[in-house]
């Protein structure tokens, strides 16, 4: 065979066992994740911006290699069970999970799906985890640091306020995460000298009922425990608080926001790149079991002026240079 046709034949050869070789290459792994939560669903029906952010960052990208399926509440929390089950016949390869109804139904609802929890209140003390160490079964994730969060929002809340002595805590009785909250709240609240007013609630007409009590009995502040609940009614809390000129301490930014007093907890997109990074190593093999829960880290004290003069109050100085984000 002389050179040219030893050419054309190395050239055709190429030609056929090129389509095949293209078919023997492996398609790209599609990952399902599930997101479970009980507030109003967005718009685009998609998890959070800062989660999503964080996962393409570590290399899943909504149009390559990852499909979200979302399912939440609309704020009735006793469809959740129903909406976790929904995720499970999607066959989800895990399921993030925010709020302590949320992780309770997807935890009822498998024990082979990889579950990842956040803001959910005490993982240990609610029953979601054995331990922070060895969290077993199908869960991890992110635990709040109930105690020390407690005392240090009411050392925040009576260092603000002066002379707070009767402060006022608003929580949903329904939401166990929340209860042992609140429990952590009054424990704390007896080693600062303060008399706590407990006012839970279950349904939204309760709020009306806990604010005639305020207002029969006035505090010198109020605390409201963020759950699905009570962050749905955030915004009568502000207006009843602005209206009757009651300070108050919020557990996250966005309430400050919204327009209430101040705030002290986790950053929030902090702890959803934290929920990536367990998302990520189950993806790639590892065992909930096998991976430590984590505490928030990142903590942010946020306030609203205009809200303060509102209600006639100074923000001290002490508390003005530990301000992270200060709204005018």
């Amino acid at each position: 065979m002389n050179n040219r046709r030893k050419l054309l034949f190395a050239i055709g050869a190429a030609t056929l066992a090129s389509p095949l070789s293209s078919l023997a290459q492996p398609a790209t792994k599609v990952w399902r994740i599930g997101f479970l939560q009980g507030f109003v669903r967005p718009a685009n029906g998609l998890p959070p911006p800062a989660l999503r952010k964080a996962l393409a960052e570590l290399g899943y990208a909504e149009a390559n290699n990852v499909v979200y399926e979302g399912r939440w509440a609309e704020g009735k929390v006793a469809r959740l069970p129903e909406l976790a089950a929904e995720l499970v016949k999607q066959r989800v390869d895990v399921i993030v999970v925010t709020g302590w109804p949320a992780a309770h139904a997807a935890r009822g609802a498998t024990v082979s799906i990889p579950i990842v929890i956040a803001f959910a209140g005490d993982a240990v003390g609610s029953g979601h985890v054995a331990s922070l160490a060895r969290p077993g079964a199908n869960v991890t994730g992110i635990s709040d640091l109930t105690i020390e969060l407690s005392a240090k929002r009411l050392e925040l809340l009576k260092e603000t306020v002066g002379k707070a002595s009767r402060i006022a805590v608003l929580w949903n009785q329904d939401d166990l995460g929340m209860t042992l909250r609140y429990r952590e709240i009054d424990r704390a609240a007896r080693t600062l000298g303060i008399t706590i007013q407990a006012l839970g609630v279950r349904e939204p007409e309760d709020f009306e009922v806990a604010f005639s009590a305020m207002k029969r009995e006035r505090p010198d502040a109020l605390f409201l425990v963020a759950d699905v609940l009570t962050s749905l009614n955030r915004k009568r809390v502000i207006e009843f608080a602005e209206a009757n000129r009651i300070p108050a301490m919020y557990e996250f930014g966005v309430v400050v926001q919204d327009g209430g007093l101040m705030s002290y907890g986790p950053n929030q997109e902090e702890s959803y790149r934290r929920i990536a990074y367990y998302v990520d190593r189950i993806l790639k093999g590892a065992k909930p079991a096998d991976l430590p829960l984590e505490q928030p880290t990142k903590f942010e004290l946020v306030l609203n002026m205009k809200t303060a003069k509102a209600l006639g109050i100074k923000i001290p100085d002490s508390i003005m240079l530990r301000a992270d984000r200060v709204i005018e």
